[in-house]
Formats: structure tokens, C-alpha cells, sequence
């Protein structure tokens, strides 16, 4: 194992024992950057204690943590409190049962995480991070629309949908991917493809291994794209039903 490792981490989902023996899994120390691309509650029932352990990981280690769209529809419930049976629907309902466990002091302290959340993050070498997408052909500082950093499922559809063998210099090649190295995102599990690991399509790549339903959670190393991935996340959960 190599030291100061950059592990990029897929979509949570509230599935706290399955990231606890990941990160036991992949050996990380406190020398490890850890970058975590959101989606951190929504299907299983642990959405509290996930966020309390990534709050108390980032005074342990160097964590960046990610907006996702879950994350962002919870925070509007918590600040809000409008009911909406959509985000019910597609995992909030456990998230809402775990907060009803919770005092005033414990969700003020989840508001300040969720309002820290990046909506991207661009690091030193050129390699760019967010949930989702973007949809301007200059990136991600020229956006117009900052809801697609983690709506977005078009970059993604983009890059499979590339001929792998077109140049990035060629005139038809999408500009929105040329002005980083490699983009890492999270948002669409591959499970949808018949996967259940991390896949690249041009230099995207989708680190969702379908965590929030029966897929293991991902760890990947940025630099030498080793793995290590959790048990099926359901396993953890037994009688819990999860996204499916």
C-alpha cells in the first residue's frame, strides 16, 4: 500500500456498515485524501449515524465532501420541512424515520454539513469531481445551472456514448470534455449497465456501483485505479429493502 493515496468514494446512501469495512478494506490512514462525490443518505436506515461518522472523519483525515441530490433534498426537508412524497418515494422515507430519532442540536449540526457540501472540485492535477454533471462546453466555472452539478445524467450519457476511437482533437469531439483529464462523478449507478464496478467511458469515470440498491460500495485510487469494494450493500441491511 502506498501512502497519500487519493481514494474517490461512490454514493453512500446511508449505508454506514458497508463504508466502515470498506474503509478497513482498502487500508486507509489518515494520510489518505478522501473524496467523497455525495448521495451520502436516502434508502438505508442509518442516514444519521453516516453523516455524524463523516463529520467526525473529516477531524481525522482529509476528506472533501460532495453536494448530491439526495443530500440536497434532506437538507431542503430539514430547513424547509415541506413534505415531498417524490424524495419519499426514492429513499427519503428512511432518511426522515432516522431523524425522527434525533434532537434539534444533532440537525443543526447536519444543516452546517449540508450547507458545506462542494457542488464540484478541481485538484491540482486536473482532475475534476462532482456528483453529476455539467452542462456548459467551457466546464464547470462557466455553468449556468449550478442544480446540474447534481441532477445531471447527460455527461455521463454523453461519454458512453462516444466512439471510443474519436481523438479529443477531432471537430465532433465534445468540448464539455476536454478541459479536464479525468472527471469523476457518482449519480447513476452502473448497475443500470449490468456492473457492479467502477466503469470509464472517454475519461468520465462513474465510481456508483448501486450502493443504494444491491451493489457494493467503491473506493477507487484516482492515480492507480486499484479498488476495493464493500459486500452487496443489502447484506448489511437485513429486512431492509433499500431503493429496489
Amino acid at each position: 500500500m502506498t501512502s497519500q493515496r487519493t481514494l474517490v468514494i461512490g454514493d453512500i446512501h446511508s449505508g454506514l456498515k458497508a463504508l466502515k469495512d470498506l474503509l478497513v478494506r482498502a487500508r486507509v490512514t489518515s494520510e489518505d485524501t478522501l473524496i467523497f462525490p455525495g448521495d451520502y443518505i436516502d434508502a438505508w436506515s442509518d442516514a444519521v449515524e453516516t453523516i455524524d461518522f463523516l463529520i467526525q472523519l473529516r477531524a481525522s483525515h482529509n476528506c472533501i465532501f460532495l453536494r448530491g441530490n439526495h443530500d440536497e433534498l434532506c437538507y431542503e426537508w430539514l430547513t424547509e420541512g415541506k413534505d415531498n412524497p417524490t424524495w419519499f418515494m426514492h429513499g427519503g422515507r428512511a432518511t426522515a424515520e432516522s431523524y425522527a430519532n434525533a434532537d434539534q442540536a444533532t440537525k443543526n449540526i447536519h444543516i452546517s454539513f449540508y450547507e458545506s457540501l462542494l457542488n464540484h472540485y478541481l485538484s491540482e492535477e486536473n482532475k475534476l469531481f462532482l456528483h453529476a454533471g455539467f452542462t456548459h462546453l467551457k466546464g464547470v466555472e462557466h455553468e449556468y445551472f449550478t442544480k446540474a452539478f447534481y441532477w445531471d445524467r447527460t455527461l455521463w450519457e454523453l461519454a458512453l456514448s462516444l466512439n471510443p476511437h474519436l481523438s479529443q482533437t477531432h471537430e465532433h469531439y465534445p468540448q464539455r470534455l476536454i478541459h479536464y483529464d479525468e472527471i469523476y462523478i457518482g449519480h447513476t449507478p452502473v448497475t443500470r449497465m449490468g456492473k457492479t464496478t467502477p466503469q470509464k467511458a472517454a475519461n468520465v469515470w462513474n465510481i456508483d456501483t448501486g450502493a443504494a440498491f444491491k451493489g457494493p460500495l467503491t473506493a477507487l485510487d484516482v492515480h492507480s485505479k486499484e479498488f476495493w469494494q464493500s459486500d452487496p450493500i443489502h447484506t448489511y441491511y437485513p429486512g431492509e429493502k433499500g431503493r429496489n
